[in-house]
């Protein structure tokens, strides 16, 4: 059984009045754009009182022992032994352990990344999930013994170390709940412009106006132009078109689809507009495109 406290040794109280072993490290990037921001044991010790709070990372909870809840997003759920918690950036969440069986778990935050949820009853994509590891706890808990384990040692280039077992952490993550992690330079946006962001990046293919994006965060859509535009340094309209461009650049050099077929997948209604605009920002058409950069084009 994982004792965290074989692998940490400083403790520390935070407003929660909990015992917290906290490794923060720091700035360490690498070609793959994020950075472990810490690693923390929280136990139970007395009266729990956890506000609702957003960060500007990605949290990932694992439940050691005992029980909680998690309230997200205006949702209450329960968790419990060997269960996983996954929070987006920018996503109001609290938790709470159940007085008759102190929850213990361990957490990282994760900066310039995020998890794409899908739900296909749901149209505004889920900002955080959770699983159930049970018998497969074992690879989960073994990768974060390793990680503090080379923080407490603090041997020369662990910080390197502690990021590269993460990496293998979200993959395996990734596998074993067949999830897509993509890059996320919304830590730093507001809320709104973050919800934005993330259905855009999801739902690209799909219509989206400024209107449905509007409904979709609950404010004006003039403002959410506004605050969008500030934030990411384009509108809406063009984040849009320039992610559904990125889409089709990665078809073209990766599929056998023809032109046609890739713009519509891409959600562009007309080939012709979308052959038009790919000229634009691209700087050639599809077509061109493909043959420079791919084996795979044979001028469809």
């Amino acid at each position: 059984m994982f004792n965290p406290k074989i692998y940490v040794t400083a403790i520390m109280k935070r407003y929660l009045s909990m015992s917290n072993e906290f490794i923060n490290l720091g700035s360490t990037k690498n070609h793959e754009d994020f950075q472990l921001r810490y690693i923390s044991f929280s136990k139970y010790e007395g009266d729990w009182q956890s506000l609702p709070h957003t960060h500007q990372f990605s949290e990932l909870f694992y439940v050691l022992h005992g029980e909680g809840v998690f309230y997200i997003e205006n949702e209450k759920i329960s968790v419990k032994t060997d269960d996983l918690m996954i929070i987006n950036p920018n996503v109001e969440h609290t938790e709470r352990t159940l007085p008759n069986n102190p929850m213990e778990y361990i957490v990282f935050g994760v900066e310039g990344l995020a998890f794409s949820f899908t739900d296909s009853e749901q149209e505004t994509p889920k900002g955080y999930s959770f699983y159930s590891y049970g018998s497969d706890k074992n690879q989960f808990i073994n990768f974060a013994q390793l990680m503090m384990h080379e923080f407490e040692n603090k041997k020369q280039g662990f910080e390197k170390v502690c990021h590269g077992l993460l990496q293998v952490l979200l993959v395996y993550i990734s596998r074993k709940q067949n999830l897509s992690v993509i890059s996320d330079s919304s830590f730093h946006l507001s809320k709104e412009c973050a919800l934005a962001k993330r259905y855009i990046d999801i739902n690209y293919s799909q219509n989206i106006t400024l209107d449905s994006l509007a409904e979709i965060t609950h404010i004006n859509k003039f403002y959410l132009a506004h605050s969008f535009t500030e934030c990411i340094g384009q509108s809406p309209i063009n984040y849009l078109a320039n992610r559904r461009i990125e889409a089709c650049k990665e078809l073209l050099t990766t599929s056998d689809l023809s032109v046609t077929q890739i713009a519509s997948s891409a959600g562009f209604s007309s080939q012709s507009y979308f052959s038009q605009l790919f000229n634009k920002k691209v700087g050639m058409s599809p077509r061109q495109y493909r043959k420079l950069y791919s084996n795979k084009g044979n001028n469809k």
